[in-house]
């Protein structure tokens, strides 16, 4: 267990704040610890078909590149996860699901920061708007499932949510945890 004695500083934004704590070890050591209060988020795999999964292109500021992800984005104040998703899934590709299902969530960075990541999926795909967030999202992509692997295995997928979902589904698939109608 550590001890909080202070904390040097804090940083608050729009949707998160940061803390510099001094904190006491079990050694009785003195060290200082970051800590990222961010809220819930909500990923979404989705499948127009069996053999297909929609992503989305999104620069991404922090790593100064363009990536290949499932569609995903913070649970707004009131809101359940599983509203997020399917809102996320509107705002970022124009469509919605007809089943959504969760299947995992995580911490993504337990180290500093207590955002929990709920992953879901998404089938029975529908157009439900022409327009999607050009503000985030470049591009709705429908990639085939079989190509994914190697995606993911050459770099061209590199998103922690992304391959943490696709590994997770397939492995409950392989187990038989998704209903064999839920393409359907």
């Amino acid at each position: 267990m550590e001890e909080t004695i202070r904390t040097l500083g804090i940083l608050k934004a729009r949707h998160f704040s940061a803390s510099l704590d001094a904190v006491r070890l079990q050694s009785g050591r003195v060290t200082e610890r970051i800590r990222i209060d961010h809220p819930e988020a909500a990923a979404i795999l989705a499948f127009p078909d069996r053999d297909h999964i929609l992503m989305v292109r999104q620069w991404r500021y922090a790593i100064g590149c363009e990536t290949l992800e499932i569609p995903a984005g913070k649970v707004d104040p009131g809101e359940t996860a599983e509203v997020c998703a399917d809102r996320e899934l509107m705002e970022e590709t124009g469509r919605r699901a007809t089943r959504l299902i969760e299947v995992f969530s995580y911490y993504p960075a337990i180290g500093y920061a207590n955002e929990v990541i709920r992953i879901f999926v998404a089938s029975g795909l529908y157009a439900a708007s022409d327009r999607e967030d050009s503000d985030e999202i470049s591009a709705a992509e429908i990639v085939k499932l079989s190509d994914v692997h190697d995606m993911i295995m050459s770099g061209r997928i590199r998103d922690g949510k992304t391959v943490i979902g696709l590994s997770l589904f397939r492995a409950r698939m392989e187990r038989g945890e998704i209903p064999d109608n839920f393409f359907s």
